[in-house]
């Protein structure tokens, strides 16, 4: 529990490059949790069950973020479709231990991506491996060229958390992922769609555990963007009221 003079403390799952064998992560996760109040704090990818459950039990918070990777469709039942990208274990793995691990203690999470599809695995759910294959007149959601920059826009449901964050019903989103929610997980409710039909953040509706996903990416841009500071501030707030 925070007194009131300490700053959350934010675990965030890193990257691994398989090419020279390091951990990574983009800087601007780091950053916007900072500029929101909490300790940002990198996570490698060691997927043991000691190792997670010393680490939660340190932190106020998780920030599942976005991976180079897919999710083993193994993971759900699966085969592998033909066009599913590269599937990193550690990653996999290290996140479904964190999120057992936050699930008992309690620990809000915000799933960024990738991160909002590993959860939908965790509670049981489905994906599609790859969108363009998969979905009819599916919009482009692998966005190309500025990483920063907007390219869709989603629909937001009336009166949801993320509604009030975005100050109405809409909003514009960057996007980068070529899978997404197929099948929804257990608990998980849709609070935002694509102009395909596609789920693009998803809420818990368990009350003893805040958890918010969402498909684009908050953190990159978030100087400019009042949406994405809006959730990050959001979700540091809550990892101060345990």
């Amino acid at each position: 529990m925070l007194n009131q003079t300490q700053k959350p403390l934010i675990g965030i799952p890193t990257r691994i490059n398989y090419n020279d064998d390091s951990f990574y992560l983009r800087r601007y996760y780091s950053e916007a949790i900072y500029n929101a109040g909490g300790i940002p704090v990198y996570l490698p990818l060691i997927p043991e069950v000691d190792y997670i459950e010393t680490v939660a039990n340190n932190l106020d918070g998780v920030v599942l973020s976005g991976n180079n990777s897919d999710v083993d469709p193994l993971r759900y039942g699966q085969g592998p479709h033909i066009k599913l990208g590269t599937v990193s274990d550690e990653r996999d793995e290290t996140d479904l231990l964190l999120l057992q691990a936050c699930e008992s203690r309690k620990l809000p999470i915000l799933a960024v991506c990738y991160g909002m599809q590993i959860l939908n695995v965790y509670r049981g759910g489905t994906l599609f491996q790859d969108l363009e294959s998969q979905i009819d007149e599916v919009l482009k959601h692998q966005q190309e060229g500025s990483y920063t920059r907007v390219s869709h826009s989603i629909k937001i449901k009336e009166e949801s958390l993320l509604a009030i964050l975005a100050g109405g019903n809409t909003a514009r989103v960057n996007s980068h992922h070529h899978q997404g929610v197929d099948t929804l997980g257990r608990d998980l409710e849709p609070i935002a769609w694509s102009a395909d039909g596609l789920v693009e953040a998803v809420i818990n509706t368990r009350v003893d555990q805040f958890i918010l996903g969402v498909q684009w990416h908050p953190e990159a841009g978030w100087e400019k963007d009042s949406l994405s500071q809006a959730l990050f501030k959001h979700f540091i707030s809550r990892t101060m009221r345990r």
